[in-house]
């Protein structure tokens, strides 16, 4: 059944004009009036729904019951990300969200190819939400991870706010001691984050810094993963251990 996130408030019962974007979704899947739709605006939960109208530049939709429904991990983690390159940042953010990441933050470090002025950064900011928007209308999730303002990896290590967000926070490297058995086996109460490097990882002073923030970090065999497959398996072991599939 068709998803659609919808940037507005949602209540049962009423008759919806659908925005714009949802439009021409709508029209490239081909959908008929009366075909069912599920809507959702990442507050929680979602509304079983029936296309009332659609026309070629609007539509409606009549909304069902409010359904709880919820698709989330039982645990609640950041996936702090050294900017990658191309077009690597997209499928991160995009399958992170499927692995279930409860936030996003972009970070300039020193080895990111990628460098933004603030202009561009908040465009490519916005663009980043825009598909975490579509994965979740993809994957089933009804509460939108946010991506996070970039900030340089210095400045963020350093902010009070990093410790006293994070109960536990996690450093990929490849020059760890420790590996994956090292973290706990029961869902910690508290949010946390895991901190990856972009292409090439994060310099060693930057890693030294994280440790001094009371990053553990953590290396995952004798394979050194890519930025883009690094994360991926870390989130994906942490779900089968922590059951969040």
């Amino acid at each position: 059944m068709p998803r659609f996130f919808i940037d507005a408030p949602l209540h049962a019962g009423a008759l919806l004009d659908l925005p714009d974007t949802v439009v021409r979704h709508a029209q490239v899947l081909r959908l008929k009036t009366g075909d069912a739709l599920t809507l959702f605006n990442g507050t929680g939960g979602e509304f079983p729904a029936v296309l009332a109208t659609l026309e070629k530049r609007h539509a409606t939709a009549q909304l069902g019951e409010h359904d709880t429904r919820e698709a989330e991990t039982p645990y609640r983690v950041t996936l702090a990300q050294g900017i990658a390159g191309g077009d690597k940042m997209d499928w991160l953010i995009e399958k992170a969200i499927e692995l279930g990441v409860t936030d996003i933050q972009p970070l300039a470090t020193e080895r990111s190819v990628i460098r933004l002025d603030a202009e561009r950064a908040a465009k490519r900011v916005a663009h980043w939400q825009a598909l975490a928007q579509a994965a979740c209308e993809q994957c089933g999730r009804n509460r939108v991870p946010r991506i996070l303002p970039i900030r340089p990896i210095t400045t963020w290590l350093h902010d009070p706010e990093t410790e006293t967000n994070y109960g536990w926070r996690v450093l990929l490297s490849p020059r760890a001691d420790s590996d994956f058995d090292s973290l706990p086996r029961e869902v910690p109460p508290q949010p946390g984050v895991l901190l990856f490097g972009p292409e090439g990882g994060l310099a060693p002073q930057e890693e030294s810094l994280a440790r001094e923030a009371g990053f553990t970090a953590i290396r995952l065999g004798e394979r050194v993963l890519r930025t883009e497959t690094a994360g991926m398996a870390v989130l994906a072991a942490l779900a089968a251990r922590w059951g969040g599939w």
